[in-house]
């Protein structure tokens, strides 16, 4: 039977229905993870460090997908929830064409500046060579990358969490069946790993796009529109905190970067290059839920159901406070079969990878609530209060913390990092709980 966004949630349908999202995002995840899989045993460490050097800057880009996406979102689904279905479609086709339009542009300016900014970063050599390639070919597609960020968020919005599922899945084994036919097989190295990559973009940002055009049994559908300034910078405000995150994330990914190029050299940036992979699948558990969760919670705000809302507020933070102890101690267990199956191959390497990753993995526990509090606020259309949190959470406390903590405690402080920022930007997160429990209704 459908679940509606109107309905009244228990645990039992909650689960239910943002189980396609969850299961989407960590789906995402992990195809995004084949590529250095991949390219760590076929093409060696070398080129395994190139793709995680370049990765920050399209993950920035791709962030503006995510942008629109949420804060979009959010706008369409509290319009649904007022019974305005038509504006509802008008301010989801205008996004949808916003993206296309911006995905070009970026593109463009970005392009030129690819092998500087890869040098600024570190790179030299053979690796310099390996960014400019697989960095340029995915640029090329970007906006394809750009529209399956947005279509994500969209996609729950339209009641089609499942639709969201299989195309994830589809274009997750699109880029892992070629991953395995370019890299293993033909052995075209880094060449293959980004042509597998963009092919799998095309399948996960192309069906949204032609089921949204053509009618279809979902809440929404692309149709003729024009520029509405004041929708599109309050979608902006909305998703400014996804943005920040995303937008952050790639900056301190690229600070880390530097430091661990000064303390472990190449090795350091391929260790935290798994890390990094290891913690898009268990973070995709965090972001899936609340991916499928927000429109709901935006919907019962729009309708003002605030007993809803309280139930809703409630139950999030039970579930993400059980998900966060069992991630952390299937972490715990897994650090060393996840670090030996991408650099297995160097003893060093993977002994650096294991240790990095068992204390990485501390920050597991407290993120949950972090991600859920940025994205409650998107929901209930506070940009601000959202934006602030992940401020906060992925850039200043974590510069901070990168900055301060490799000094003291060498190594240990670069893993450490992440796990201080977290315990900072928690006691952010419930100081707006409270402030705001009185405005939204939902304690």
């Amino acid at each position: 039977m459908r679940i509606q966004l109107s309905d009244h949630f228990t645990y039992p349908k909650l689960l239910r229905f943002v189980m396609p999202s969850v299961v989407m995002m960590v789906f995402n995840s992990i195809y995004s993870v084949v590529d250095g899989l991949f390219v760590s045993n076929f093409a060696g460490k070398t080129a395994f460090a190139a793709v995680n050097l370049t990765m920050p800057v399209l993950m920035g880009m791709g962030a503006v997908g995510f942008l629109i996406g949420t804060g979009g979102s959010a706008i369409v689904s509290m319009t649904l929830g007022e019974g305005r279905r038509e504006d509802a479609n008008r301010y989801f086709s205008m996004l949808i064409y916003i993206t296309i339009a911006l995905g070009i542009l970026l593109t463009a300016v970005v392009f030129p500046f690819l092998r500087p900014l890869s040098a600024a970063l570190g790179a030299s050599g053979q690796m310099l060579e390996d960014c400019v390639i697989y960095g340029g070919i995915l640029l090329a597609f970007q906006t394809a990358f750009m529209l399956q960020c947005a279509f994500q968020s969209f996609l729950a919005a339209a009641e089609k969490p499942k639709l969201g599922l299989l195309v994830t899945v589809a274009a997750g084994m699109t880029n892992i069946v070629l991953d395995t036919l370019f890299v293993a097989v033909f052995r075209w190295g880094i060449v293959g790993a980004a042509a597998a990559t963009v092919i799998g973009q095309l399948v996960g940002g192309g069906i949204p796009l032609v089921y949204f055009a053509r009618e279809n049994d979902s809440l929404l559908r692309l149709v003729p529109t024009s520029l509405e300034p004041k929708v599109l910078l309050k979608a902006a405000a909305n998703g400014s905190s996804e943005l920040m995150n995303n937008l952050s994330a790639s900056l301190v990914n690229m600070l880390y970067n530097l430091q661990l190029m000064r303390f472990a050299g190449e090795n350091g940036v391929a260790a935290y290059g798994v890390i990094m992979y290891v913690n898009f699948i268990f973070s995709a558990i965090y972001f899936g839920y609340t991916l499928g969760a927000a429109p709901v919670i935006s919907y019962h705000y729009g309708a003002q159901n605030r007993k809803e809302l309280k139930g809703l507020f409630r139950k999030s933070l039970c579930i993400t406070a059980v998900t966060g102890g069992a991630m952390l101690l299937s972490a715990e267990l897994l650090s060393g079969p996840l670090s030996r199956l991408f650099v297995g191959y160097d003893q060093e390497l993977f002994q650096l990878t294991c240790r990095g990753f068992r204390v990485y993995a501390l920050s597991f526990l407290i993120s949950g609530f972090n991600i859920f509090s940025s994205a409650f606020f998107t929901a209930l259309n506070n940009g601000g209060v959202s934006a602030a949190i992940s401020f906060l959470r992925t850039l200043v406390f974590q510069l901070m913390a990168i900055l301060l903590l490799p000094v003291v405690l060498g190594m240990d402080g670069v893993w450490l990092a992440i796990v201080a920022a977290e315990l900072l930007t928690l006691a952010v997160s419930v100081f707006f709980f409270a402030w705001g429990r009185r405005r939204y209704g939902y304690l």
